[in-house]
């Protein structure tokens, strides 16, 4: 089958990042064609200036919307789409020149209609940036619940960087109106629909993620709000893999409140765990300062989430709340 690719990014008030995007779109190394539709979601300040730019080097479509949230925007961008293979990234991505060429390659040696790529640091990015990074993506977080190698064939794809062909979005009608949380939920509808899910781990993005501990703990901690919520929609789908970051904080104060008791041994392993976690950060980034930060990353990321998780897990278990009623805030309505 020949694939026609097509980007769907959704885009709210980053013009600026949108042109470092299409900057690395057009640098791509592919011997074929392909487009790059840009959804404008309702932003007070656009892209459309940047699109101008790229007029001449990409074939770019661009459309205006009221705001309506990422997944609805990507639903929107999908359906006046030209390609039959949708190729879903967040703005704040950066590409290398092989990307497409990696995609190409994975689709061809295994396919399947939904696909996740991992994402790394670009050089350029700031401190704060790659210490997040680290603490998102390492296995000695959360990292290693999201799945290595062992996952190529069962992946939950994320959609910073995420594949998706026509029929698979025709049959699933696509994103759901939950944020964050709309790609999982994607997945595990495609899941029972018998769509094939995978990872191609050469298909690598540069994601920038948030660039201050405020923003970076406000969407971890909607990540944890989130699962419980999609454990509860989507029946066997829970693990307890899940429940290790609220387990990690629970820990740690127990651990602490034991110092009065005259018990220090727990804390010792917290204290452990962290000293891997530096040495490892600093060794990766070849940076001593993003191995302290990575410790900050790390500990904001699981009291982030783990919180978030203990609190809509008694909402969804125990009160037996409305998910929308009780989170209104995770819930984009139609545009």
């Amino acid at each position: 089958m020949n694939r026609e690719y097509s980007f769907i990014v959704p885009v709210y008030n980053r013009p600026e990042e949108t042109r470092e995007l299409l900057q690395s779109m057009a640098a791509l190394k592919f011997d074929r064609g392909f487009e790059v539709v840009i959804v404008e979601d309702g932003s007070s300040r656009t892209s459309e200036e940047v699109i101008k730019e790229f007029k001449d080097h990409l074939d770019i479509s661009y459309y205006f919307k009221d705001n309506s949230g990422p997944g609805k925007s990507r639903n929107f961008g999908m359906q006046r789409a030209k390609g039959n293979y949708f190729l879903i990234l967040d703005s704040d991505v950066i590409l290398p020149e092989d990307y497409l060429q990696q995609v190409d390659k994975g689709l061809n040696e295994n396919y399947c209609d939904c696909f996740g790529g991992p994402d790394g640091a670009h050089k350029t990015f700031s401190d704060i940036q790659k210490a997040i990074d680290f603490s998102m993506t390492s296995f000695l977080t959360t990292g290693g619940i999201r799945g290595g190698k062992k996952a190529v064939n069962k992946f939950q794809p994320r959609s910073f960087n995420m594949g998706l062909s026509k029929e698979a979005f025709l049959a699933t009608e696509g994103f759901g109106s939950i944020h964050p949380g709309e790609d999982p939920d994607l997945s595990l509808r495609l899941e029972k629909q018998n769509f094939k899910t995978c990872l191609i781990p050469k298909a690598v993005v540069f994601h920038k993620r948030r660039i201050d501990w405020e923003k970076f703990y406000n969407q971890v901690h909607k990540f944890g709000l989130t699962r419980p919520i999609l454990n509860k929609w989507h029946k066997g789908s829970a693990k307890i893999t899940y429940w290790f970051p609220s387990i990690f904080i629970v820990g740690f104060v127990i651990s602490v409140l034991a110092i009065r008791l005259g018990v220090w041994w727990m804390l010792g392993l917290y204290v452990l765990y962290f000293t891997v976690l530096f040495f490892l950060a600093s060794l990766k980034t070849k940076s001593f300062k993003i191995g302290f930060l990575a410790i900050l990353a790390t500990v904001i990321q699981f009291f982030g989430y783990g919180y978030g998780f203990l609190r809509s897990s008694w909402s969804m278990l125990i009160i037996k709340a409305n998910p929308e009623e009780a989170y209104p805030g995770l819930f984009f309505k139609d545009a």
